[in-house]
């Protein structure tokens, strides 16, 4: 087979990519180790960031996220009993984010590359990115026991942390750099009414804690908690009394409980793999990149990096330039680290660690209060979480 654009990865970076580029005129093959319907399945974040919506929006795929999405115009943050709302409209001219599942926009993007009639090919077996570092790149898979290649000009690793894509570049041309968290996340997906209409924030002497939703009627919530904890350990009346716990009376008073359908436990991470170009192949979203969720930029990360390298891919092919091919992992970089930062200034700030102590959580308790406080710090905050500029 021959084509463009060879996407390894059909989560939403890679749809997205592959509508784009549909959109331009330019051919792509998506691949992916699994099926639609696993796809599917996976139960990941739900805050969009006005670029995300607005990309979206150009892919001709936001019909649905606008009619059943939540715009959100700011979050409350919680700490020392108190609750403070950080007003994102007015801090940053008018912007707000959008909570729409990740689930949910991956759904849109799958069903319009049906309509596209666009070539995906799933369950491919030993996914492989070859002579990347030269002009005839190519990908090998198997399917049924068969070898089967696919002749590009270029690849794309849309395939995540575990993908073939970032392992297939020599150790000698990557660096890596990483900082793990000493404790995870425990999620639970409720169908029962959200206990706020926006997300709250809470920074407890128990831990951390985490109020979301998915739609009017389910709840995502999370608490901190040790590596060492198991799912199994976790009743749903074990969870809703510790999320109590570490929420303002008010807010506990007003919680709705219910059977849990889906709990899991995350741990939490950063990750950054530079560069994110190796000549003709091109890492994306979590191939590249992980943050802590506490930020909520993980998908959003992704589908910048998706904006950058479909400038390049546009230019190369509608305008013969190759300038921003060429300045894709400098330009990706830049806000994938100050991404980076951000959320590791949120989890920092929101999370207790095993050496916080008295006087750490005075530190935290004071930088809240500044926070809330302050209107420049406030607008820092802001202006961060609505998403930086690309």
């Amino acid at each position: 087979m021959r084509t463009q654009v060879a996407i390894i990865g059909s989560g939403p970076s890679g749809l997205l990519l592959g509508r784009l580029l549909t959109q331009a005129g330019i051919d792509s093959i998506i691949l992916d180790r699994v099926d639609a319907a696993y796809i599917l399945e996976r139960v990941r974040a739900g805050v969009l960031e006005e670029g995300t919506v607005r990309m979206l929006e150009e892919a001709g795929v936001a019909e649905r996220m606008r009619r059943e999405g939540l715009p959100h115009s700011g979050f409350d943050l919680t700490f020392d009993g108190r609750r403070h709302r950080i007003d994102l409209e007015s801090l940053t001219g008018g912007k707000k984010v959008m909570v729409y599942g990740q689930t949910e926009v991956t759904h849109d993007l799958l069903d319009q590359r049906a309509r596209d009639g666009a070539t995906s090919i799933y369950n491919a077996e030993d996914v492989q990115p070859h002579d990347f570092d030269g002009e005839k790149p190519y990908v090998t898979y198997r399917t049924d026991g068969v070898t089967h290649r696919i002749d590009c000009d270029f690849i794309i690793g849309c395939d995540g942390y575990h993908g073939p894509s970032r392992k297939a570049v020599p150790e000698n041309a990557i660096k890596l750099f990483e900082k793990v968290y000493p404790f995870g996340w425990l999620g639970i997906l409720a169908d029962v009414k959200p206990v706020s209409h926006e997300l709250i924030y809470a920074n407890h002497p128990r831990g951390f804690a985490l109020c979301s939703m998915r739609s009017l009627t389910r709840s995502r919530y999370y608490v901190q908690c040790s590596l060492d904890d198991k799912v199994e350990d976790w009743s749903d009346e074990r969870f809703w009394d510790e999320l109590r716990r570490r929420l303002p009376q008010e807010v506990a008073d007003g919680l709705t409980t219910g059977p849990s359908f889906e709990k899991s436990i995350a741990p939490l991470r950063s990750f950054v793999a530079e560069p994110m170009r190796f000549g003709r192949l091109f890492l994306v979203g979590d191939a590249a990149h992980i943050v802590p969720p506490t930020g909520a930029k993980g998908l959003n990360l992704a589908v910048s990096d998706v904006h950058y390298v479909m400038e390049g891919l546009r230019e190369h092919y509608l305008e013969k330039s190759e300038a921003a091919l060429d300045a894709y992992s400098t330009r990706a970089l830049a806000r994938v680290w100050k991404a980076v930062r951000f959320s590791w200034w949120m989890t920092t700030m929101m999370h207790r660690f095993d050496d916080t102590g008295p006087f750490g959580q005075r530190i935290q308790e004071a930088e809240l209060d500044y926070l809330v406080h302050s209107q420049a710090a406030s607008a820092s905050l802001a202006e961060n979480y609505v998403g930086l500029p690309y």
